[in-house]
This record gives C-alpha cells, sequence and structure tokens, in this order.
C-alpha cells in the first residue's frame, strides 16, 4: 500500500472521529442537556466544556486540521485532489473556524459565569445568551464535518485502484 493511501486512511479516520462527534452532540446531547433547568444546563455545559478539552480531542481535531490540507498536497496532481481541497475547505471553514471565532468565545463566556452566586433570572439570562447560539453553530459544525467527510469518502473511492481502472478504461 501506498505512503499517500495511508494518509488518506487516517485522514478519513480522524475526519469520520470529528464528524461523528459534532454530529452526535447535534443529535442527542444538546438534546438532552435542553431538557435540564437553567442551572443544571449551565452546570452541564461548563462540565462539558472542561472535559472536552483531552489529548485524544486535541489529536482528532487538531489531527484533521493538519492532515486534510497535508493529504490534499500529496494527492495533488491526482484526480482526488479537487475532492480532498473541498473537504479542507468544509472543515478549516465550517469547522475549525466556527469552532475558534464562536463556539470557544462562548464556551470561555459561560467559563467565566459563576454559577455557586447566580440568582434564577441571571441563569436565565445566560442561558438565553449561550444555547441557541450555541447549538446552532455546532449544528453548523455538524454539517460541514459531515461533508468533509462525504468529500473524503469520495476521493477514497476514487482513489481506489479498481475505480480508476474503471474510470480510466472508458
Amino acid at each position: 500500500m501506498r505512503a499517500s493511501n495511508i494518509l488518506l486512511i487516517v485522514t478519513a479516520t480522524t475526519t469520520a472521529l470529528m464528524a461523528g462527534l459534532f454530529f452526535s452532540y447535534s443529535i442527542s446531547v444538546s438534546l438532552g442537556l435542553g431538557k435540564l433547568n437553567d442551572k443544571e444546563f449551565l452546570n452541564a455545559m461548563q462540565n462539558i466544556n472542561r472535559e472536552i478539552q483531552n489529548i485524544p480531542f486535541f489529536i482528532c481535531f487538531f489531527g484533521t486540521l493538519i492532515m486534510l490540507p497535508i493529504t490534499s498536497f500529496v494527492h495533488y496532481k491526482q484526480p482526488s485532489f479537487l475532492l480532498l481541497l473541498t473537504a479542507t475547505l468544509f472543515y478549516s471553514l465550517g469547522v475549525f473556524a466556527v469552532t475558534a471565532f464562536v463556539n470557544v468565545p462562548l464556551n470561555n463566556k459561560l467559563e467565566l459565569f459563576d454559577l455557586t452566586n447566580t440568582t434564577n433570572a441571571s441563569a436565565k439570562q445566560m442561558r438565553n445568551i449561550f444555547e441557541d447560539r450555541w447549538n446552532f453553530w455546532n449544528n453548523i459544525r455538524s454539517l460541514s464535518s459531515l461533508c468533509s467527510l462525504f468529500f473524503v469518502i469520495l476521493a477514497c473511492v476514487y482513489n481506489s485502484p479498481k475505480t480508476r481502472k474503471i474510470a480510466f478504461d472508458r
């Protein structure tokens, strides 16, 4: 197996892990959290935001951000290049940029919110500021990571020897 194919498989794996994380969160975790009262919701989100900052998450999150352009570059002269470049754009803009410029700042704002000395009215106000906006942009990350994964999978299929043989035999 060629090194470029191994790189493509590793890239597909990290992209799939990130797409699964965002998708699962959108269709289950946020729905469950939405049923909590304001203080419980804010406390749960503070804890989730702390716990997500771990080595496996960072390896997959930043690994995908690094692997996609590298894999695109390695496949520059191959038919899968445009598919991988499209995947890179979806991930870079729809996942990384949204995370860096929207979700993380919201998380940081929430982290500074003192739940131990807050009133019910303040908790409700903070939740109103945070929840809908955070969930909307997480859904954007989910959709973008799924689109990125779709294009990486297409690149894998298009890059397979059987597919190339069929395409070039025509």
